[in-house]
């Protein structure tokens, strides 16, 4: 089989070419909007204001907000590992993504809870920021979140309840908080076109 072959074999000719370049098209031109819509290229700051992008995050936001860690810690030096830069990467990639399905198929609950990997990930933060306190005045930085899920500890939320969202309760909880909705999508001229 010659190369001239196996090239026609693989690439669609005729009607096919232009059926390949619309569908093409339409998913890059898909993809361009996706992105667009939401935000995508906000993530890849420490701005806390990326976490209202979903509307599900807005009482997690103004706890945060009002507490004492909004004057040092932005969202992700809690959520995100920071012992080094790839892993910290990839774990907010992955989460990200996990939060993109689960927000995009509805199946956000009314209160979100850490699952165990963000679990791990915030306790260790805690005790990375608190080694202090953790080590030499009350020797609780000993106790890492595998051992909690063990019984052969305590995490720091089950002593510390508030800290830093302050009990929050879901969507109903801040009802009347001030955060920072983000900029709408549409375009001025539509909204332009809507007044008239």
């Amino acid at each position: 089989m010659k190369i001239k072959e196996i090239i026609d074999l693989i690439l669609p000719s005729g009607r096919w070419k232009m059926f390949a370049i619309i569908a093409g098209g339409i998913l890059v031109g898909l993809g361009a909007y996706t992105v667009y819509a939401s935000r995508a290229w906000s993530y890849l700051s420490d701005e806390p204001s990326t976490c209202v992008n979903c509307h599900i995050m807005a009482p997690y936001y103004a706890t945060w907000s009002h507490s004492s860690h909004a004057r040092d810690a932005t969202c992700n030096d809690c959520h995100v590992p920071q012992d080094n830069v790839a892993r910290k990467w990839f774990f907010k990639g992955m989460d990200g993504m996990r939060h993109a399905a689960v927000f995009t198929m509805r199946g956000e609950p009314q209160v979100i809870q850490a699952i165990d990997e963000s679990a791990a990930v915030i306790m260790d933060n805690c005790i990375r920021c608190h080694t202090q306190l953790n080590t030499e005045f009350v020797k609780t930085g000993q106790v890492n979140y595998p051992m909690v899920k063990e019984g052969e500890g305590k995490a720091c939320w089950d002593c510390h309840r508030d800290v830093p969202h302050g009990g929050t309760n879901g969507l109903s909880s801040t009802p009347s908080a001030i955060i920072p909705y983000p900029k709408s999508n549409v375009p001025d001229w539509l909204k332009n076109l809507h007044n008239k």
